[in-house]
């Protein structure tokens, strides 16, 4: 079983001029990055994340520490985040999620257990326990986890915090029931942290943390500001040389998520609709893969299949100009097809998921987010 520890990042890390980049051992094409930063950009006090690479190549994201402090701030601010509160870090700190958390309790003196070795369920229950933890940051994956083996939750967390990826109603509902006080987040590493948080009282809406200033286009695409946001992004090219694409502070980030956005009792709210990338075209309409991948992973939770894994994904077709498949791995013939019954009743004809396809393994990020693009290769 994996040991909790005592972690923290020296206040003087914050102010020290230092480049930092999240390094793990699944890092790629990171040599280099800090003589980018450093000799040509010239920057010092900024963060290095790279991204989850989940629809094309990897990037790193550059922020400056003030705009990781800002963003964790406003999530202190949101939660009433004190130093009577303590961390459990249950997430990768080379991850913007994980580091989210120490720059919070720097600010907020919080103390920060951290969960060392492999991701286990019952470890996590058992650490909460030890350190009483009041908070903790999960991914949909790690909740799925948690519920399949019908853990209950310690009476010392207050409220737990899931990004990182969309959780479907069925995981939140089993969650809650088993007493676990799940609350949605949306975000991305350019944010820094979250953009939104679900508030106790709603449902499928996030309450916009005040540091940002959000707007949509005609077809719902999401664009931000904020002093939290991301300078910009390092990458190599085809010839391994690094290049710098940063982004205007003016003009904000042109996401590639769709949202819809509202004011409620003066304050903004955001309910997340898909990723552009997750939109595919069929007979003509737009369907998106996110809200039916939230049925899958309700479904595998409500059929007990938690040793396998399935995800739906667009594959092309002649009449229609693509079609959607459940791809599943460690699934027999017959658990596949009990799926794709049941995932046909609840869905439109248009949605229907005309084939089977199974694979070894289905590509996913260290956090548990499918690789669509790996994923369409493969089939």
């Amino acid at each position: 079983m994996a040991a909790p520890v005592k972690m923290k990042l020296e206040p003087e890390f914050w102010t020290d001029g230092s480049v930092w980049i999240g390094l793990s051992d699944h890092t790629q094409e990171s040599a280099g990055l800090e003589e980018l930063a450093r000799h040509e950009l010239k920057v010092k006090d900024w963060c290095f994340f790279q991204t989850s690479g989940s629809e094309g190549r990897r990037k790193w994201v550059g922020l400056s520490k003030q705009s990781l402090l800002t963003s964790a701030q406003a999530v202190n601010e949101h939660f009433g985040i004190t130093g009577q509160d303590h961390w459990l870090l249950a997430l990768p700190t080379h991850h913007v999620g994980g580091f989210g958390i120490l720059a919070r309790a720097h600010l907020s003196g919080s103390p920060v257990t951290c969960l060392e070795g492999k991701w286990n369920a019952l470890a996590f229950v058992d650490a909460c326990n030890r350190a009483r933890a009041t908070l903790a940051s999960l991914v949909p994956t790690q909740v799925f986890d948690i519920v399949s083996a019908r853990l209950a939750c310690p009476p010392c967390l207050r409220a737990v915090l899931v990004g990182g990826g969309a959780m479907s109603a069925e995981i939140r509902d089993a969650a809650v029931g088993l007493g676990w006080p799940v609350l949605r987040t949306y975000g991305m590493t350019e944010t820094g942290s979250q953009v939104a948080t679900q508030t106790p009282r709603s449902e499928g809406e996030m309450e916009v943390l005040p540091i940002w200033k959000l707007s949509t286009d005609e077809a719902g695409v999401l664009t931000i500001c904020g002093d939290a946001l991301a300078c910009g992004y390092a990458f190599q090219d085809d010839s391994g040389r690094w290049q710098w694409q940063p982004i205007s502070p003016e003009a904000g980030l042109r996401t590639r998520d769709r949202v819809a956005l509202a004011r409620h009792a003066g304050r903004q709210v955001l309910r997340f609709v898909g990723r552009e990338a997750g939109i595919v075209k069929i007979l003509g309409e737009l369907v998106g893969l996110g809200p039916i991948q939230e049925r899958v992973d309700g479904l595998r939770l409500q059929l007990g299949l938690n040793h396998a894994d399935a995800a739906v994904c667009d594959v092309p077709d002649a009449r229609k100009e693509a079609a959607l498949a459940l791809v599943v791995s460690g699934m027999n013939e017959a658990e596949a097809a009990g799926m794709q019954h049941l995932l046909n009743v609840q869905l439109p004809p248009l949605e229907h998921l005309t084939e089977i396809r199974h694979v070894e393994v289905i590509p996913r990020g260290e956090l548990g987010k499918v690789r669509l693009g790996e994923l369409r290769a493969m089939l």
